[in-house]
């Protein structure tokens, strides 16, 4: 198993990254002036996702990182039915919808899976262990 040194090195976070860019090819927020509004939230939900698994590794323990991995689930869902308000609107194809849509299911499953061995590890994060020098 490879060491986690900072929330770059998870590979749930790099998935949330990848659609995050993912969504910024896709969407452009000047196309359409009525639009805006909604892809601007979308925009700002994908962010949601990374910044919530970025914020909860840093906290230092497995209980808050999984709160933070269940915000981040739960943006999934939010980011979920945004995209099916853009494909309403008209703003994304269906080959794009299910492109975006596919990812966020899978990432979904990845922040539940992580979520859940979070919950059975002994590993309580870096918050409870003394360190080795005088501070």
């Amino acid at each position: 198993m490879a060491t986690i040194n900072s929330f770059e090195d998870l590979k749930v976070w790099q998935a949330a990254r990848a659609l995050n860019s993912r969504l910024y090819d896709i969407l452009n927020e000047e196309d359409d002036k009525h639009s805006g509004f909604l892809i601007n939230h979308i925009f700002k939900t994908g962010g949601s996702v990374m910044d919530n698994i970025a914020e909860g590794f840093e906290r230092d323990g497995s209980r808050e990182f999984k709160q933070f991995l269940s915000f981040s689930k739960g943006s999934i869902g939010e980011l979920r039915s945004q995209l099916y308000r853009a494909l309403d609107r008209g703003i994304l194809s269906e080959f794009e919808f299910d492109e975006l849509h596919s990812a966020c299911q899978s990432l979904g499953r990845q922040c539940g899976s992580f979520m859940n061995y979070l919950k059975t590890t002994d590993i309580k994060g870096n918050k409870f262990t003394e360190p080795f020098e005088d501070y």
